[in-house]
């Protein structure tokens, strides 16, 4: 009797958590619409939306409703789909790889995509076919199929894939600074850097219509293979041993991966650190059990990277700040702590 009442505890506490994390990330939202170069009071945020999804008479300016339906809110939940998956692909190869450093751009995608919307941009190629998200949702998937070449070819070993890795991002970083160098004038350069270092400037809500599934889809996934993300903590040799298939269960989640970062990398360009600070700080907070471990990361990546966009457009007036370029001034610091108190804890 009381292991089911220990059980039900467990249960509501559970329960309790996923529901302070939507209240947080509701109001994430709430304010990432509310804030910016027009204050919008949330009141009339959320009038805004009743408006639009059920119909609502409520009286709002016509400014206000666009701002609020057309810019913000797809702009708010394409940055918290983007953490999402940032922070899912990196607690994924993080236990994958068992490398506390592995990150979604180990893989080199994002480097991969970086080359395909600069070839977009500044070479044409599939003009007026091809969008910039498009291109660099090509280079993607050449770079993560390049890289998966190149780790079976090498014995397919942990170790190996985060090597192929960092060949291929070295590779299709030169590639893209070797375009930019030859083929940019001074006011595209500057447009390709911006975009390199992440923005949310254009995203509407055709964005929000494919991140969101893809989301949902890698989170699904990932929640499938908890059992075997907690095996592979203990080697490749032991999770086997405990009749996983690791071969099967690599390509899939490895594949996973590649997908989210690919698909966030073509709309939003790099943003880095998500993948890597946000799995640790919620492992610290949960632990390392992936069934919980997981929707803290979901959470907390979406969270982040909302708070991140929030910085990148009121720290300096008048002007937008690459969100890229947020997420490393607190994600760096933030990765120290949690290195110094992993080091303590040791």
């Amino acid at each position: 009797m009381s292991g089911a009442i220990l059980k039900q505890q467990q249960w509501w506490a559970h329960a309790a958590l996923v529901i302070a994390a939507f209240s947080l990330l509701a109001l994430m939202i709430g304010l990432a619409v509310s804030i910016g170069e027009i204050s919008i009071p949330l009141a009339t945020t959320a009038k805004a939306v009743l408006n639009r999804l059920f119909g609502s008479a409520f009286e709002l300016s016509r400014i206000h409703q666009g701002i609020i339906w057309d810019y913000r809110l797809s702009r708010a939940l394409v940055a918290a789909s983007a953490g999402a998956s940032l922070a899912l692909s990196g607690a994924v190869l993080q236990a994958l790889l068992r490398n506390p450093l592995a990150e979604p751009y180990v893989l080199g995608v994002s480097a991969g995509a970086s080359t395909g919307a600069v070839c977009v941009m500044l070479l044409g190629f599939g003009y007026g076919v091809l969008s910039l998200s498009g291109g660099a949702f090509i280079g993607a998937v050449v770079a993560f199929l390049l890289v998966a070449f190149l780790a079976a070819r090498a014995g397919g070993s942990s170790e190996r894939i985060i090597l192929c890795g960092v060949a291929g991002s070295q590779l299709f970083n030169a590639v893209t600074s070797y375009i930019v160098t030859t083929s940019a004038n001074a006011e595209q350069a500057r447009g390709v850097m911006f975009w390199l270092l992440g923005s949310l400037s254009g995203v509407r809500w055709p964005d929000v219509y494919l991140v969101v599934p893809v989301t949902m889809f890698g989170f699904a996934v990932s929640l499938f293979h908890v059992r075997p993300l907690d095996a592979f903590a203990f080697g490749t040799d032991a999770a086997a041993s405990l009749g996983i298939a690791v071969r099967r269960v690599q390509v899939v989640l490895l594949g996973t991966t590649a997908l989210m970062t690919a698909t966030v990398v073509s709309m939003v360009g790099a943003i880095g650190f998500v993948g890597l600070v946000i799995p640790h700080a919620a492992r610290f907070l949960v632990g390392a059990r992936h069934d919980r471990l997981l929707p803290a990361t979901m959470f907390g990546g979406g969270i982040f990277l909302i708070g991140a966009d929030i910085i990148s457009r009121i720290i300096i007036p008048q002007q937008v700040l690459p969100i890229g370029v947020v997420t490393a001034l607190f994600g760096a610091p933030a990765f120290a702590v949690i290195l110094y108190r992993a080091r303590r804890t040791a």
